[in-house]
């Protein structure tokens, strides 16, 4: 029987469905095998694996036991449910679970995906403190954006390639000591097969390309997506010009920005002048 392929971005629930067959593939089970233990009918897990309805929370909790997911269904479930995200982000958050490879230039604070606890807690608690979110949104937020570091340790994990600008290593967030322990955070996950961490240093000047944030997705069809921000909002890139030009920057920025052995080392200099500050 052919096996009918799924477009990740056609409607916004594939992502689940994607996930879910991926996860079921994995663990050898057959749909009525997976259907029964999420007490559904075959027909039903059917559907949902082809994104043609949406999945309960109960069963995403279900199968999320069933196949030893580590959570991921549910962060896929809560991540399309949820409201208290910028309008955008949770369709992104959707994409970025099942994709293969993810592409991230950032300016100013770390990315969400290498971030730890506490700079996380930080950057949050901080928000909340300035009116921007209620403490129940911001524990909401760090719990969500932890979830989401699953994305790295599932099978296969995706890979993931960060370009970070000199101002993410200098900004003091939650004090040195978080600072601290997030840049040796950075050159642990440096050494993983699957990620890629890069700095763009002061000194590229005029030569970065990017003067805002840049996310990049490659799906498991090879389909590129992008995400940006504007005030207020997010939105998912799927114009095939505007996309290939910003993969034409980033490639562009990759290759002026530090290698890797170098950024590892200037990641490792950073820490230092973090911890001779703190002392």
């Amino acid at each position: 029987m052919n096996k009918k392929t799924i477009d990740p971005t056609s409607s916004p629930w594939a992502p689940f469905g994607i996930q879910l067959r991926r996860s079921r593939e994995a663990a050898g089970l057959k749909q009525h095998q997976l259907a029964r233990l999420c007490e559904c009918s075959s027909s039903h897990l059917s559907f949902i694996e082809l994104a043609r309805r949406p999945p309960s929370r109960k069963l995403a909790e279900l199968a999320d036991k069933a196949l030893d997911t580590g959570g991921t269904l549910m962060l896929l479930w809560w991540s399309m449910k949820n409201s208290a995200f910028l309008e955008g982000f949770t369709e992104y958050a959707g994409y970025e679970a099942i994709a293969d490879e993810i592409r991230i230039f950032e300016i100013d604070v770390v990315p969400g995906l290498v971030q730890t606890r506490a700079y996380t807690t930080a950057i949050e608690k901080g928000y909340a403190r300035q009116g921007g979110a209620t403490p129940e949104q911001a524990d909401e937020h760090i719990a969500f954006r932890l979830a989401r570091q699953q994305v790295l340790d599932r099978t296969p994990p995706a890979l993931l390639h960060t370009v970070l600008d000199e101002s993410c290593l200098r900004r003091i967030i939650g004090g040195r000591d978080v600072m601290v322990e997030q840049l040796l955070h950075l050159e642990r996950l440096a050494e993983r097969s699957n990620v890629i961490i890069q700095v763009a240093p002061y000194s590229l000047g005029e030569n970065r390309p990017f003067t805002r944030s840049v996310h990049l997705l490659t799906m498991p069809n090879r389909k590129v997506l992008a995400y940006g921000e504007a005030e207020q909002r997010g939105y998912i890139d799927r114009d095939i010009q505007s996309v290939a030009k910003l993969a034409k920057g980033y490639d562009r920025l990759a290759v002026e920005a530090l290698g890797q052995a170098e950024s590892l080392a200037f990641i490792r200099a950073a820490r230092r002048d973090m911890e001779w500050m703190s002392n």
